[in-house]
């Protein structure tokens, strides 16, 4: 995503930025590239979800062949009495038995290897046997072949051992086709422990580190399919220690709650276990369990302690279980009133969540991306992390705050955010020869990643820097108060970019700041080259990785960073509920210097608000003739895709630039965030012109979100005010708003940015927030609507389970602003054209109708968001938060080709070779060593689509803020 630059000459010049694109890390890539037409070789896999009168079916259709399948018809028949209700994704017909679905127009064409989904919905009664035969435009499909069934059954989760002590792995495993298991590997993370080729399925382990591990088991069967093990966390201890679980528990006012001890490892002699609260609610008490002995043959067999609360207060207390020659046991125990079950859940859900055995976090406390490895997204690594992860652990530990009366674990989120995500002086040290009045160098964004690398062009007018100087002045620093976007935890990559180290290599162990999409709206994930964000020609070729993005006759080391400006407002909303919350409790003292950061990283973020080179905003066309701003003419006053900042390594003579962005996505709007800054007073920035310039964006922003409302509801892509990222004529008609033109899918295109309804859950939810605290008149207008349209387009299934809107589809455009009187935009639609049960989406979804519903008294958005929240919670739990199963189709692009122009090469750090022949897979060899590697060959050698499991820590930390948002509000 972010800019690249360099120095022209010896001499202080500003350097150029060309196109920094940041994808949403929830947003899956997708929609192979297709290719030529096809004779039919298929397979069709077939889900359905019965609650026992009806059903949903999901059909994947796979193409097997070697040519593309150009226009697909589908059919397959029942045996029973099932009849057709609604259908998506294609065009649904029935005649007695039989079924048939046309593809639809965007889903027509499914290339060599790829695949396409439909489902629709179905009444019955009687039996509900699955369909024995299906085809394809009259081809009969063969079956696809459903991998095995594992599940580690030993150790339990959360178990904890002693070093040196055998930890025993055990798991069952069944295969389906009648395959037989040949055998199962037992993994910690993306290590190989051992493996067994009988069952019992079983390895005894002890040279397991002192820490957290995430233990997987995977089976192989005799047809070559492997099915992986839901993993299972423990902690190993570095000797012997009381074990308690769990770590977190509520106990409502009046009752009592138990949690369990043991101790870690085999005695020589009896050990007793004494228990008692450390600190905090003095209305908690141990009423039993005080004192437990436990013996040489018991050691293993958990005991009970109870602990009691008093009838009227709330608050947390910690509470630690000690003995003799034994490390503690901390148990932090939560008083909640009585009526609170969501806030249970939400203490529950944290607890899995900051378990550090359950695999969330790095050693230092990082939210991982996802507590799996093998995973592409935005972020192509699970084990990367994002700036919108570090704002959602500051608002998860505002919500903890809120719920315990425990401040310090949101003044550590936002400690060890500092710390890691926002670059150190030592990361950006030429900061102090950035010149406002000439912020960059203007470079042209291209249609493909195959028309970079982009020339410079110094013959292009820029705008000064109208905020630089007040912020020095405000912070007295040269330096920028702002989130990298993306960095690779683990340092998978190699690059060692740790704060304060610049390409320290492979060997270094701390996180790695890495840089990703920087080649125009095309270069999907699967397209990228990642890259250092300190690029000391150290790697790459021999001026490291710049020449692959901008062109010139010579390179200078440098760093770059770019600001995910949703993640930064996300964290500013957040501080605003903590301290609100604190407030409440008579602590706001507690958080004080928190939330003044939160303040500065707000007066930043305005960078954010400007256009990419500063040139005026509105009917900006031609990179020459579109004029440079002024000032403040330059600011849009929306939240856009990024702002980026860089400069030379070299101290002695130095460069640095800094750029906005001229495009504004629907889903990236923050007018809560706008809204502290502006009228909270804890939140005030120290510059000169902060608070009013985001009182005017809190406007602009909600004005922005009528300007792109369809007909039906839902929100659009959103504008820009360089069209093509090049200041472009748009076509003619093209609608504005305040001048900036109408852009169905801003940013990026493959896929398409408007059409992942989880855009419309964020963004709605902020929303919601600022009409539940302030009752905004126009952001009530969007919401009445907004919702109404999104519960039509949900459902919730007679057993509990939902469906909720996936992909969008859009048509038509807005009319152009007209503040005075906006239009109704009649040609503006949106249609959806799949649902799934998307769990970290219904989070925010749930969120969003539960501020909604407690300020206008709507009692369906707040049925419905007790419905999603308690489906999930029913359904879709696990050992390490809530998840559902996921059918990745888009994997099939692990072999995509990544352009890199003819003639150039060079070298990932672990000696991967990038050139002209490089694909996804081939510069990230470390796959190769994944446990779910195998998964992903058997699909490109023609088997099923691979499905998976994930635990996201975005998604875990949206479905418990959301219980806690019910407790608060509607509870």
């Amino acid at each position: 995503m972010p800019p690249r630059n360099r120095r022209r000459t010896a001499r202080r010049l500003w350097t150029a930025v060309v196109a920094a694109l940041a994808v949403p890390i929830s947003l899956l890539a997708a929609n192979p590239t297709p290719a030529q037409a096809a004779a039919v070789q298929c397979s069709v896999d077939y889900k359905t979800n019965d609650w026992g009168s009806g059903f949903t079916a999901d059909l994947t259709i796979t193409n097997r062949g070697t040519d593309v399948i150009d226009g697909w018809d589908l059919t397959y028949s029942y045996s029973g009495n099932q009849r057709l209700t609604n259908g998506w994704n294609g065009t649904w017909s029935q005649s007695g038995q039989t079924i048939t679905v046309r593809n639809a127009s965007y889903n027509g064409r499914i290339a060599a290897g790829a695949a396409v989904s439909a489902g629709a919905q179905f009444t019955y009664s009687g039996s509900n046997a699955a369909p024995t035969s299906f085809a394809v435009n009259g081809t009969t499909c063969v079956g696809a072949h459903q991998p095995p069934i594992t599940v580690l059954t030993s150790p339990a989760p959360g178990a904890v051992y002693s070093q040196g002590d055998a930890v025993p792995l055990a798991a069952t495993a069944a295969a389906a086709d009648n395959a037989t298991i040949s055998k199962v590997e037992f993994y910690d993370d993306t290590t190989l422990l051992g493996t067994d080729t009988s069952a019992p399925y079983s390895l005894s382990v002890s040279n397991l580190t002192v820490g957290s591990h995430s233990l997987v088991a995977k089976a192989y069967d005799s047809l070559g399919a492997t099915g992986n093990s839901t993993p299972v966390g423990i902690t190993v201890a570095s000797g012997p220690a009381v074990v308690a679980t769990p770590a977190q528990l509520p106990v409502r006012q009046g009752e009592t709650g138990t949690f369990e001890v043991r101790l870690s490892t085999q005695p020589s002699a009896n050990v007793t276990v004494t228990t008692a609260r450390a600190g905090g609610n003095t209305g908690l008490s141990v009423t039993s369990g005080g004192s437990l002995t436990f013996t040489p043959s018991n050691w293993n067999t958990p005991q009970r302690v109870t602990v009691t609360a008093d009838s009227s207060g709330t608050g947390a207390a910690t509470f630690e279980s000690t003995a003799p020659g034994h490390g503690k046991a901390t148990v932090t125990v939560t008083q909640i009133a009585a009526a609170k079950e969501y806030d249970a859940r939400f203490l529950e859900l944290y607890g899995k969540i900051t378990d550090p055995a359950n695999g969330y976090f790095s050693p230092e406390g990082i939210p991982y991306h996802s507590v799996e490895t093998l995973i592409v997204e935005a972020p192509d690594h699970g084990h990367e992390t994002t700036s919108e992860a570090y704002s959602y652990l500051i608002w998860l530990q505002a919500m903890y705050g809120k719920v315990t009366g425990d401040w310090t674990k949101f003044n550590g989120a936002w400690d060890l955010m500092e710390k890691y995500m926002i670059p150190t002086h030592a990361d950006q040290p030429t900061n102090s020869f950035y010149t406002p009045s000439k912020p960059a160098t203007y470079a042209p964004e291209h249609d493909q990643p195959s028309q970079y690398p982009s020339a410079l062009d110094t013959g292009v007018s820029v705008g000064p820097d109208p905020i630089a100087g007040e912020l020095k002045s405000a912070y007295g620093t040269d330096d920028v108060y702002g989130m990298h976007w993306l960095q690779d935890v683990d340092n998978v990559y190699g690059y060692g970019n740790s704060p304060g180290k610049c390409e320290a290599g492979p060997t270094d162990t701390g996180p790695s700041y890495i840089n990703t999409f920087q080649r125009g709206p095309q270069e999907s994930v699967w397209e990228t080259v990642p890259q250092p964000t300190c690029d000391a020609f150290k790697y790459g070729g021999p001026n490291g990785y710049l020449d692959l993005f901008t062109r010139d006759s010579s390179y200078a080391k440098q760093w770059k960073f770019t600001n995910a400006p949703d993640a930064d407002a996300r964290a500013v909303q957040a501080a605003y509920w903590a301290d609100l919350w604190a407030e409440e409790q008579g602590k706001g003292g507690e958080i004080a210097g928190t939330v003044a950061k939160a303040a500065k990283m707000g007066d930043y973020l305005r960078y954010a608000t400007y256009d990419k080179y500063f040139k005026k905003v509105g009917n900006c066309v031609g990179p020459s003739t579109c004029p440079a701003g002024t000032g403040k003419d330059s600011s849009h006053y929306l939240l856009s895709w990024y702002y980026a900042w860089g400069g030379a390594t070299d101290t002695s003579a130095g460069w640095s630039w800094r750029i906005g962005s001229s495009h504004a996505h629907g889903g990236y709007q923050n007018p809560m965030a706008a809204y502290a800054l502006a009228n909270y007073p804890d939140l005030k920035p120290k510059s000169a012109t902060g608070q009013a310039d985001w009182a005017k964006s809190l406007e602009r922003q909600v004005e922005f979100y009528r300007w792109l409302q369809s007909a039906e509801g839902g929100i659009a892509g959103g504008a820009t005010n360089s069209w093509a990222g090049r200041y472009a004529t748009p076509p003619a008609g093209t609608p504005t708003f305040y001048g900036m033109y109408y852009d169905e899918k801003p940013v990026y295109h493959d896929p398409p940015s408007n059409q992942w309804f989880g855009f419309q859950a964020w963004s709605m939810q902020r929303v919601a927030e600022l009409y539940q605290q302030t009752g905004n008149a126009t952001a009530k207008t969007v919401l009445d609507k907004w919702v109404d349209w999104a519960l039509s387009e949900t459902t919730i299934n007679p057993d509990g389970t939902f469906r909720i809107p996936a992909t969008l589809q859009w048509s038509g455009a807005p009319d152009t602003w007209n503040a005075s009187s906006p239009g109704a935009n009649n040609g503006l639609h949106v249609t959806v054209t799949d649902y799934s049960s998307d769990v970290g989406v219904a989070g925010s979804y749930a969120n969003t109708l539960i501020h909604y519903a407690d300020r206008s008294g709507d009692t369906e958005a707040a049925r419905v968001a007790k419905a999603l929240l308690d489906s999930m919670w029913e359904h879709h739990q696990d050992a390490l938060g809530i998840a559902v199963p996921e059918t990745r189709t888009d994997y099939s692009r692990f072999d995509d080709p990544v352009y890199v122009p003819s003639g150039w090469s060079g070298t990932m750090p672990n000696g991967d070779p990038v050139n002209a022949g490089s694909t996804f897979a081939s510069i990230r060899t470390f796959y190769e060593d994944d446990p779910s590697w195998s998964k992903i060959e058997s699909y490109l050698a023609g088997g099923a689509a691979p499905t998976f499991t994930y635990h996201r820590f975005w998604a875990q930390a949206d479905i418990a803020l959301a219980m806690g948002a019910y407790a608060e509000l509607l509870e």
